[in-house]
C-alpha cells in the first residue's frame, strides 16, 4: 500500500500524488475503494462493503473492482502484488 499512502485524497474524490504530480479524480465507488484498500482490505472483504454500500450484486462488485484496481495500476497508483 506504500503507493496507496502517499496519495493526498479528499472527501470529493480529488486524488494527488505528490512524488509525481499528477492528479485523479474518482467517483463515489472509486473513493470508497480506495479507502478500503489504504486500510488494508482483502478483495473479498471490498466486494462485501460494496454490494452493502451500494446495493450491487457480489459479481457486479468484484468486476467493479478488478476494473478499479487495473486503472489504478495503469496510473502507478498501486503495485501489481497488492490485492
Amino acid at each position: 500500500m506504500g503507493k496507496l499512502n502517499r496519495l493526498a485524497i479528499n472527501d470529493e474524490g480529488f486524488i494527488f500524488d505528490p512524488e509525481t504530480g499528477n492528479s485523479f479524480t474518482v467517483n463515489q465507488t472509486g473513493l470508497f475503494i480506495i479507502k478500503l484498500l489504504k486500510e488494508g482490505k482483502s478483495e473479498e472483504e471490498i466486494v462485501q462493503a460494496l454490494t452493502e454500500e451500494f446495493d450491487v450484486s457480489p459479481e457486479e462488485a468484484r468486476r467493479d473492482l478488478v476494473d478499479f484496481i487495473e486503472q489504478l495500476r495503469l496510473n502507478g497508483l498501486l503495485e501489481v502484488k497488492n490485492v
